[in-house]
């Protein structure tokens, strides 16, 4: 029995009254693949699908087999997936597991959302740019569309009672999490010392030290191919398999990732921070983070969004560090020392305030909106930011003069 089972049933009360509610349940009770079946034999659903949103291709997929392993069939059949480069959709599917990404192409091309019963956003903490857009699109379509459509926002670790205002004082549901205790340990990094030589010492360390698979966060899969060579070149146990797991690898390599350590054997699995929320990695009991995550931050005075490496805010530090107590006790080493902390941001910007917004202001434009201030946003965009999208789109013809989408535009909203 799952923590998210204790709240189904206030779960679904509210929704049979309301429109709208929003789940808060920490990673590992549960929420993203029992509350979509939980919810499918609702009189209010009529017959309609569920949408299950998630961050990241790979957790879509991870989930949908899941649910569908859940009950007894395989994916495609009532539960399947979509994601940008894959898609197990079947003539019977109630439960689609989709990215943020093409929820929004579907909602943009479909403002009705004509057959959907309910649209879940899953790990909503996350707060990205898709997310923040497809919730607000989906609001709108709620209430001039809609009123029939019902919104679940679920999420780990977020200013709850904001989500909720924004849904016009939706009720607030939380459910317990299960996480065995998880024993810190603070190992420092010598500044100069490459993060690939400081995690690999680190896993030496804790296969020395400790039992069970070994989960590591590391910010890019360079860094993790550099730290599996460091490896490689020093374990001498053929027992222990190291395994990366980030979102361009094949499908294969990402199931030996997720899947059980074989009897007798250990697991190193390699990650970024795909792995910090939404998935479960069996068999680990320990979690050596890097402190970095790798994330995309625009340049105004070059117009152009690079990837920069920055510290991990509290929350992600804490999401990370609850993998290693998912089965049972565990370890947590930290590359850095106990007062760098309390340095931590406590969460990571939104990514509406940090990223290029001139895909946004076009999808805006199809939408017909012309300003952000009367959607459902957590955080409204720069102004100077979102002025400046604008301004390209009207020098490549997207939009005219007016601000209104051009027939250009329109097909650059296909691409």
């Amino acid at each position: 029995m799952l923590p998210i089972h204790a709240v189904l049933e206030p779960l679904k009360a509210a929704l049979s009254a309301g429109a709208a509610a929003v789940l808060a349940a920490p990673p590992g009770a549960g929420k993203t693949t029992v509350v979509p079946l939980a919810l499918l034999g609702e009189s209010w659903l009529g017959g309609g699908k569920i949408l299950v949103l998630e961050p990241r291709r790979l957790a879509a997929r991870a989930a949908a087999e899941r649910m569908a392993a859940t009950l007894g069939e395989a994916t495609g059949e009532t539960v399947g997936y979509r994601t940008r480069l894959q898609s197990r959709i079947g003539p019977k599917t109630r439960i689609e597991v989709i990215t943020e990404g093409v929820f929004t192409r579907m909602i943009l091309d479909d403002p009705g959302l004509d057959g959907v019963g309910a649209v879940l956003f899953d790990e909503f903490h996350e707060r990205s740019l898709d997310a923040d857009l497809g919730l607000a699109l989906a609001r709108e379509t709620q209430g001039l569309l809609r009123e029939d459509l019902r919104l679940l926002v679920m999420s780990a670790t977020l200013d709850i009672g904001g989500v909720s205002r924004l849904l016009d004082g939706a009720p607030v549901i939380e459910a317990e999490g299960r996480m065995f205790p998880v024993e810190t340990r603070y190992v420092g990094r010598n500044p100069v010392e490459r993060i690939e030589d400081a995690a690999a010492r680190a896993v030496m360390q804790a296969l020395g030290e400790e039992t069970g698979s070994v989960l590591v966060f590391l910010p890019g899969q360079g860094e993790i191919h550099r730290t599996a060579q460091r490896l490689a070149e020093r374990l001498r146990d053929p027992a222990v398999d190291v395994v990366p797991l980030y979102g361009a690898l094949d499908r294969e390599t990402q199931d030996r990732a997720i899947q059980p350590a074989a009897a007798g054997r250990r697991k190193v699995v390699l990650a970024t921070s795909v792995a910090e929320t939404s998935l479960t990695i069996e068999g680990v009991r320990v979690v050596i983070d890097g402190g970095l995550s790798r994330v995309p931050r625009f340049e105004p005075s070059s117009g152009l969004t690079r990837l920069a490496t920055v510290r991990v805010s509290r929350s992600s530090a804490e999401q990370r560090r609850g993998r290693a107590g998912r089965v049972e006790p565990g370890v947590c080493y930290r590359l850095w020392d106990e007062a760098a902390t309390r340095g931590l941001v406590p969460h990571q910007r939104p990514e509406i305030l940090e990223a290029d917004l001139t895909g946004f202001a076009l999808d805006l434009a199809r939408w017909g909106a012309r300003s952000t201030e009367t959607l459902a946003l957590l955080d409204q965009p720069p102004a100077g930011a979102f002025a400046e999208a604008r301004k390209v789109l009207t020098r490549l013809g997207a939009l005219d003069e007016a601000g209104a989408l051009t027939a250009h535009g329109r097909r650059m909203t296909r691409i």
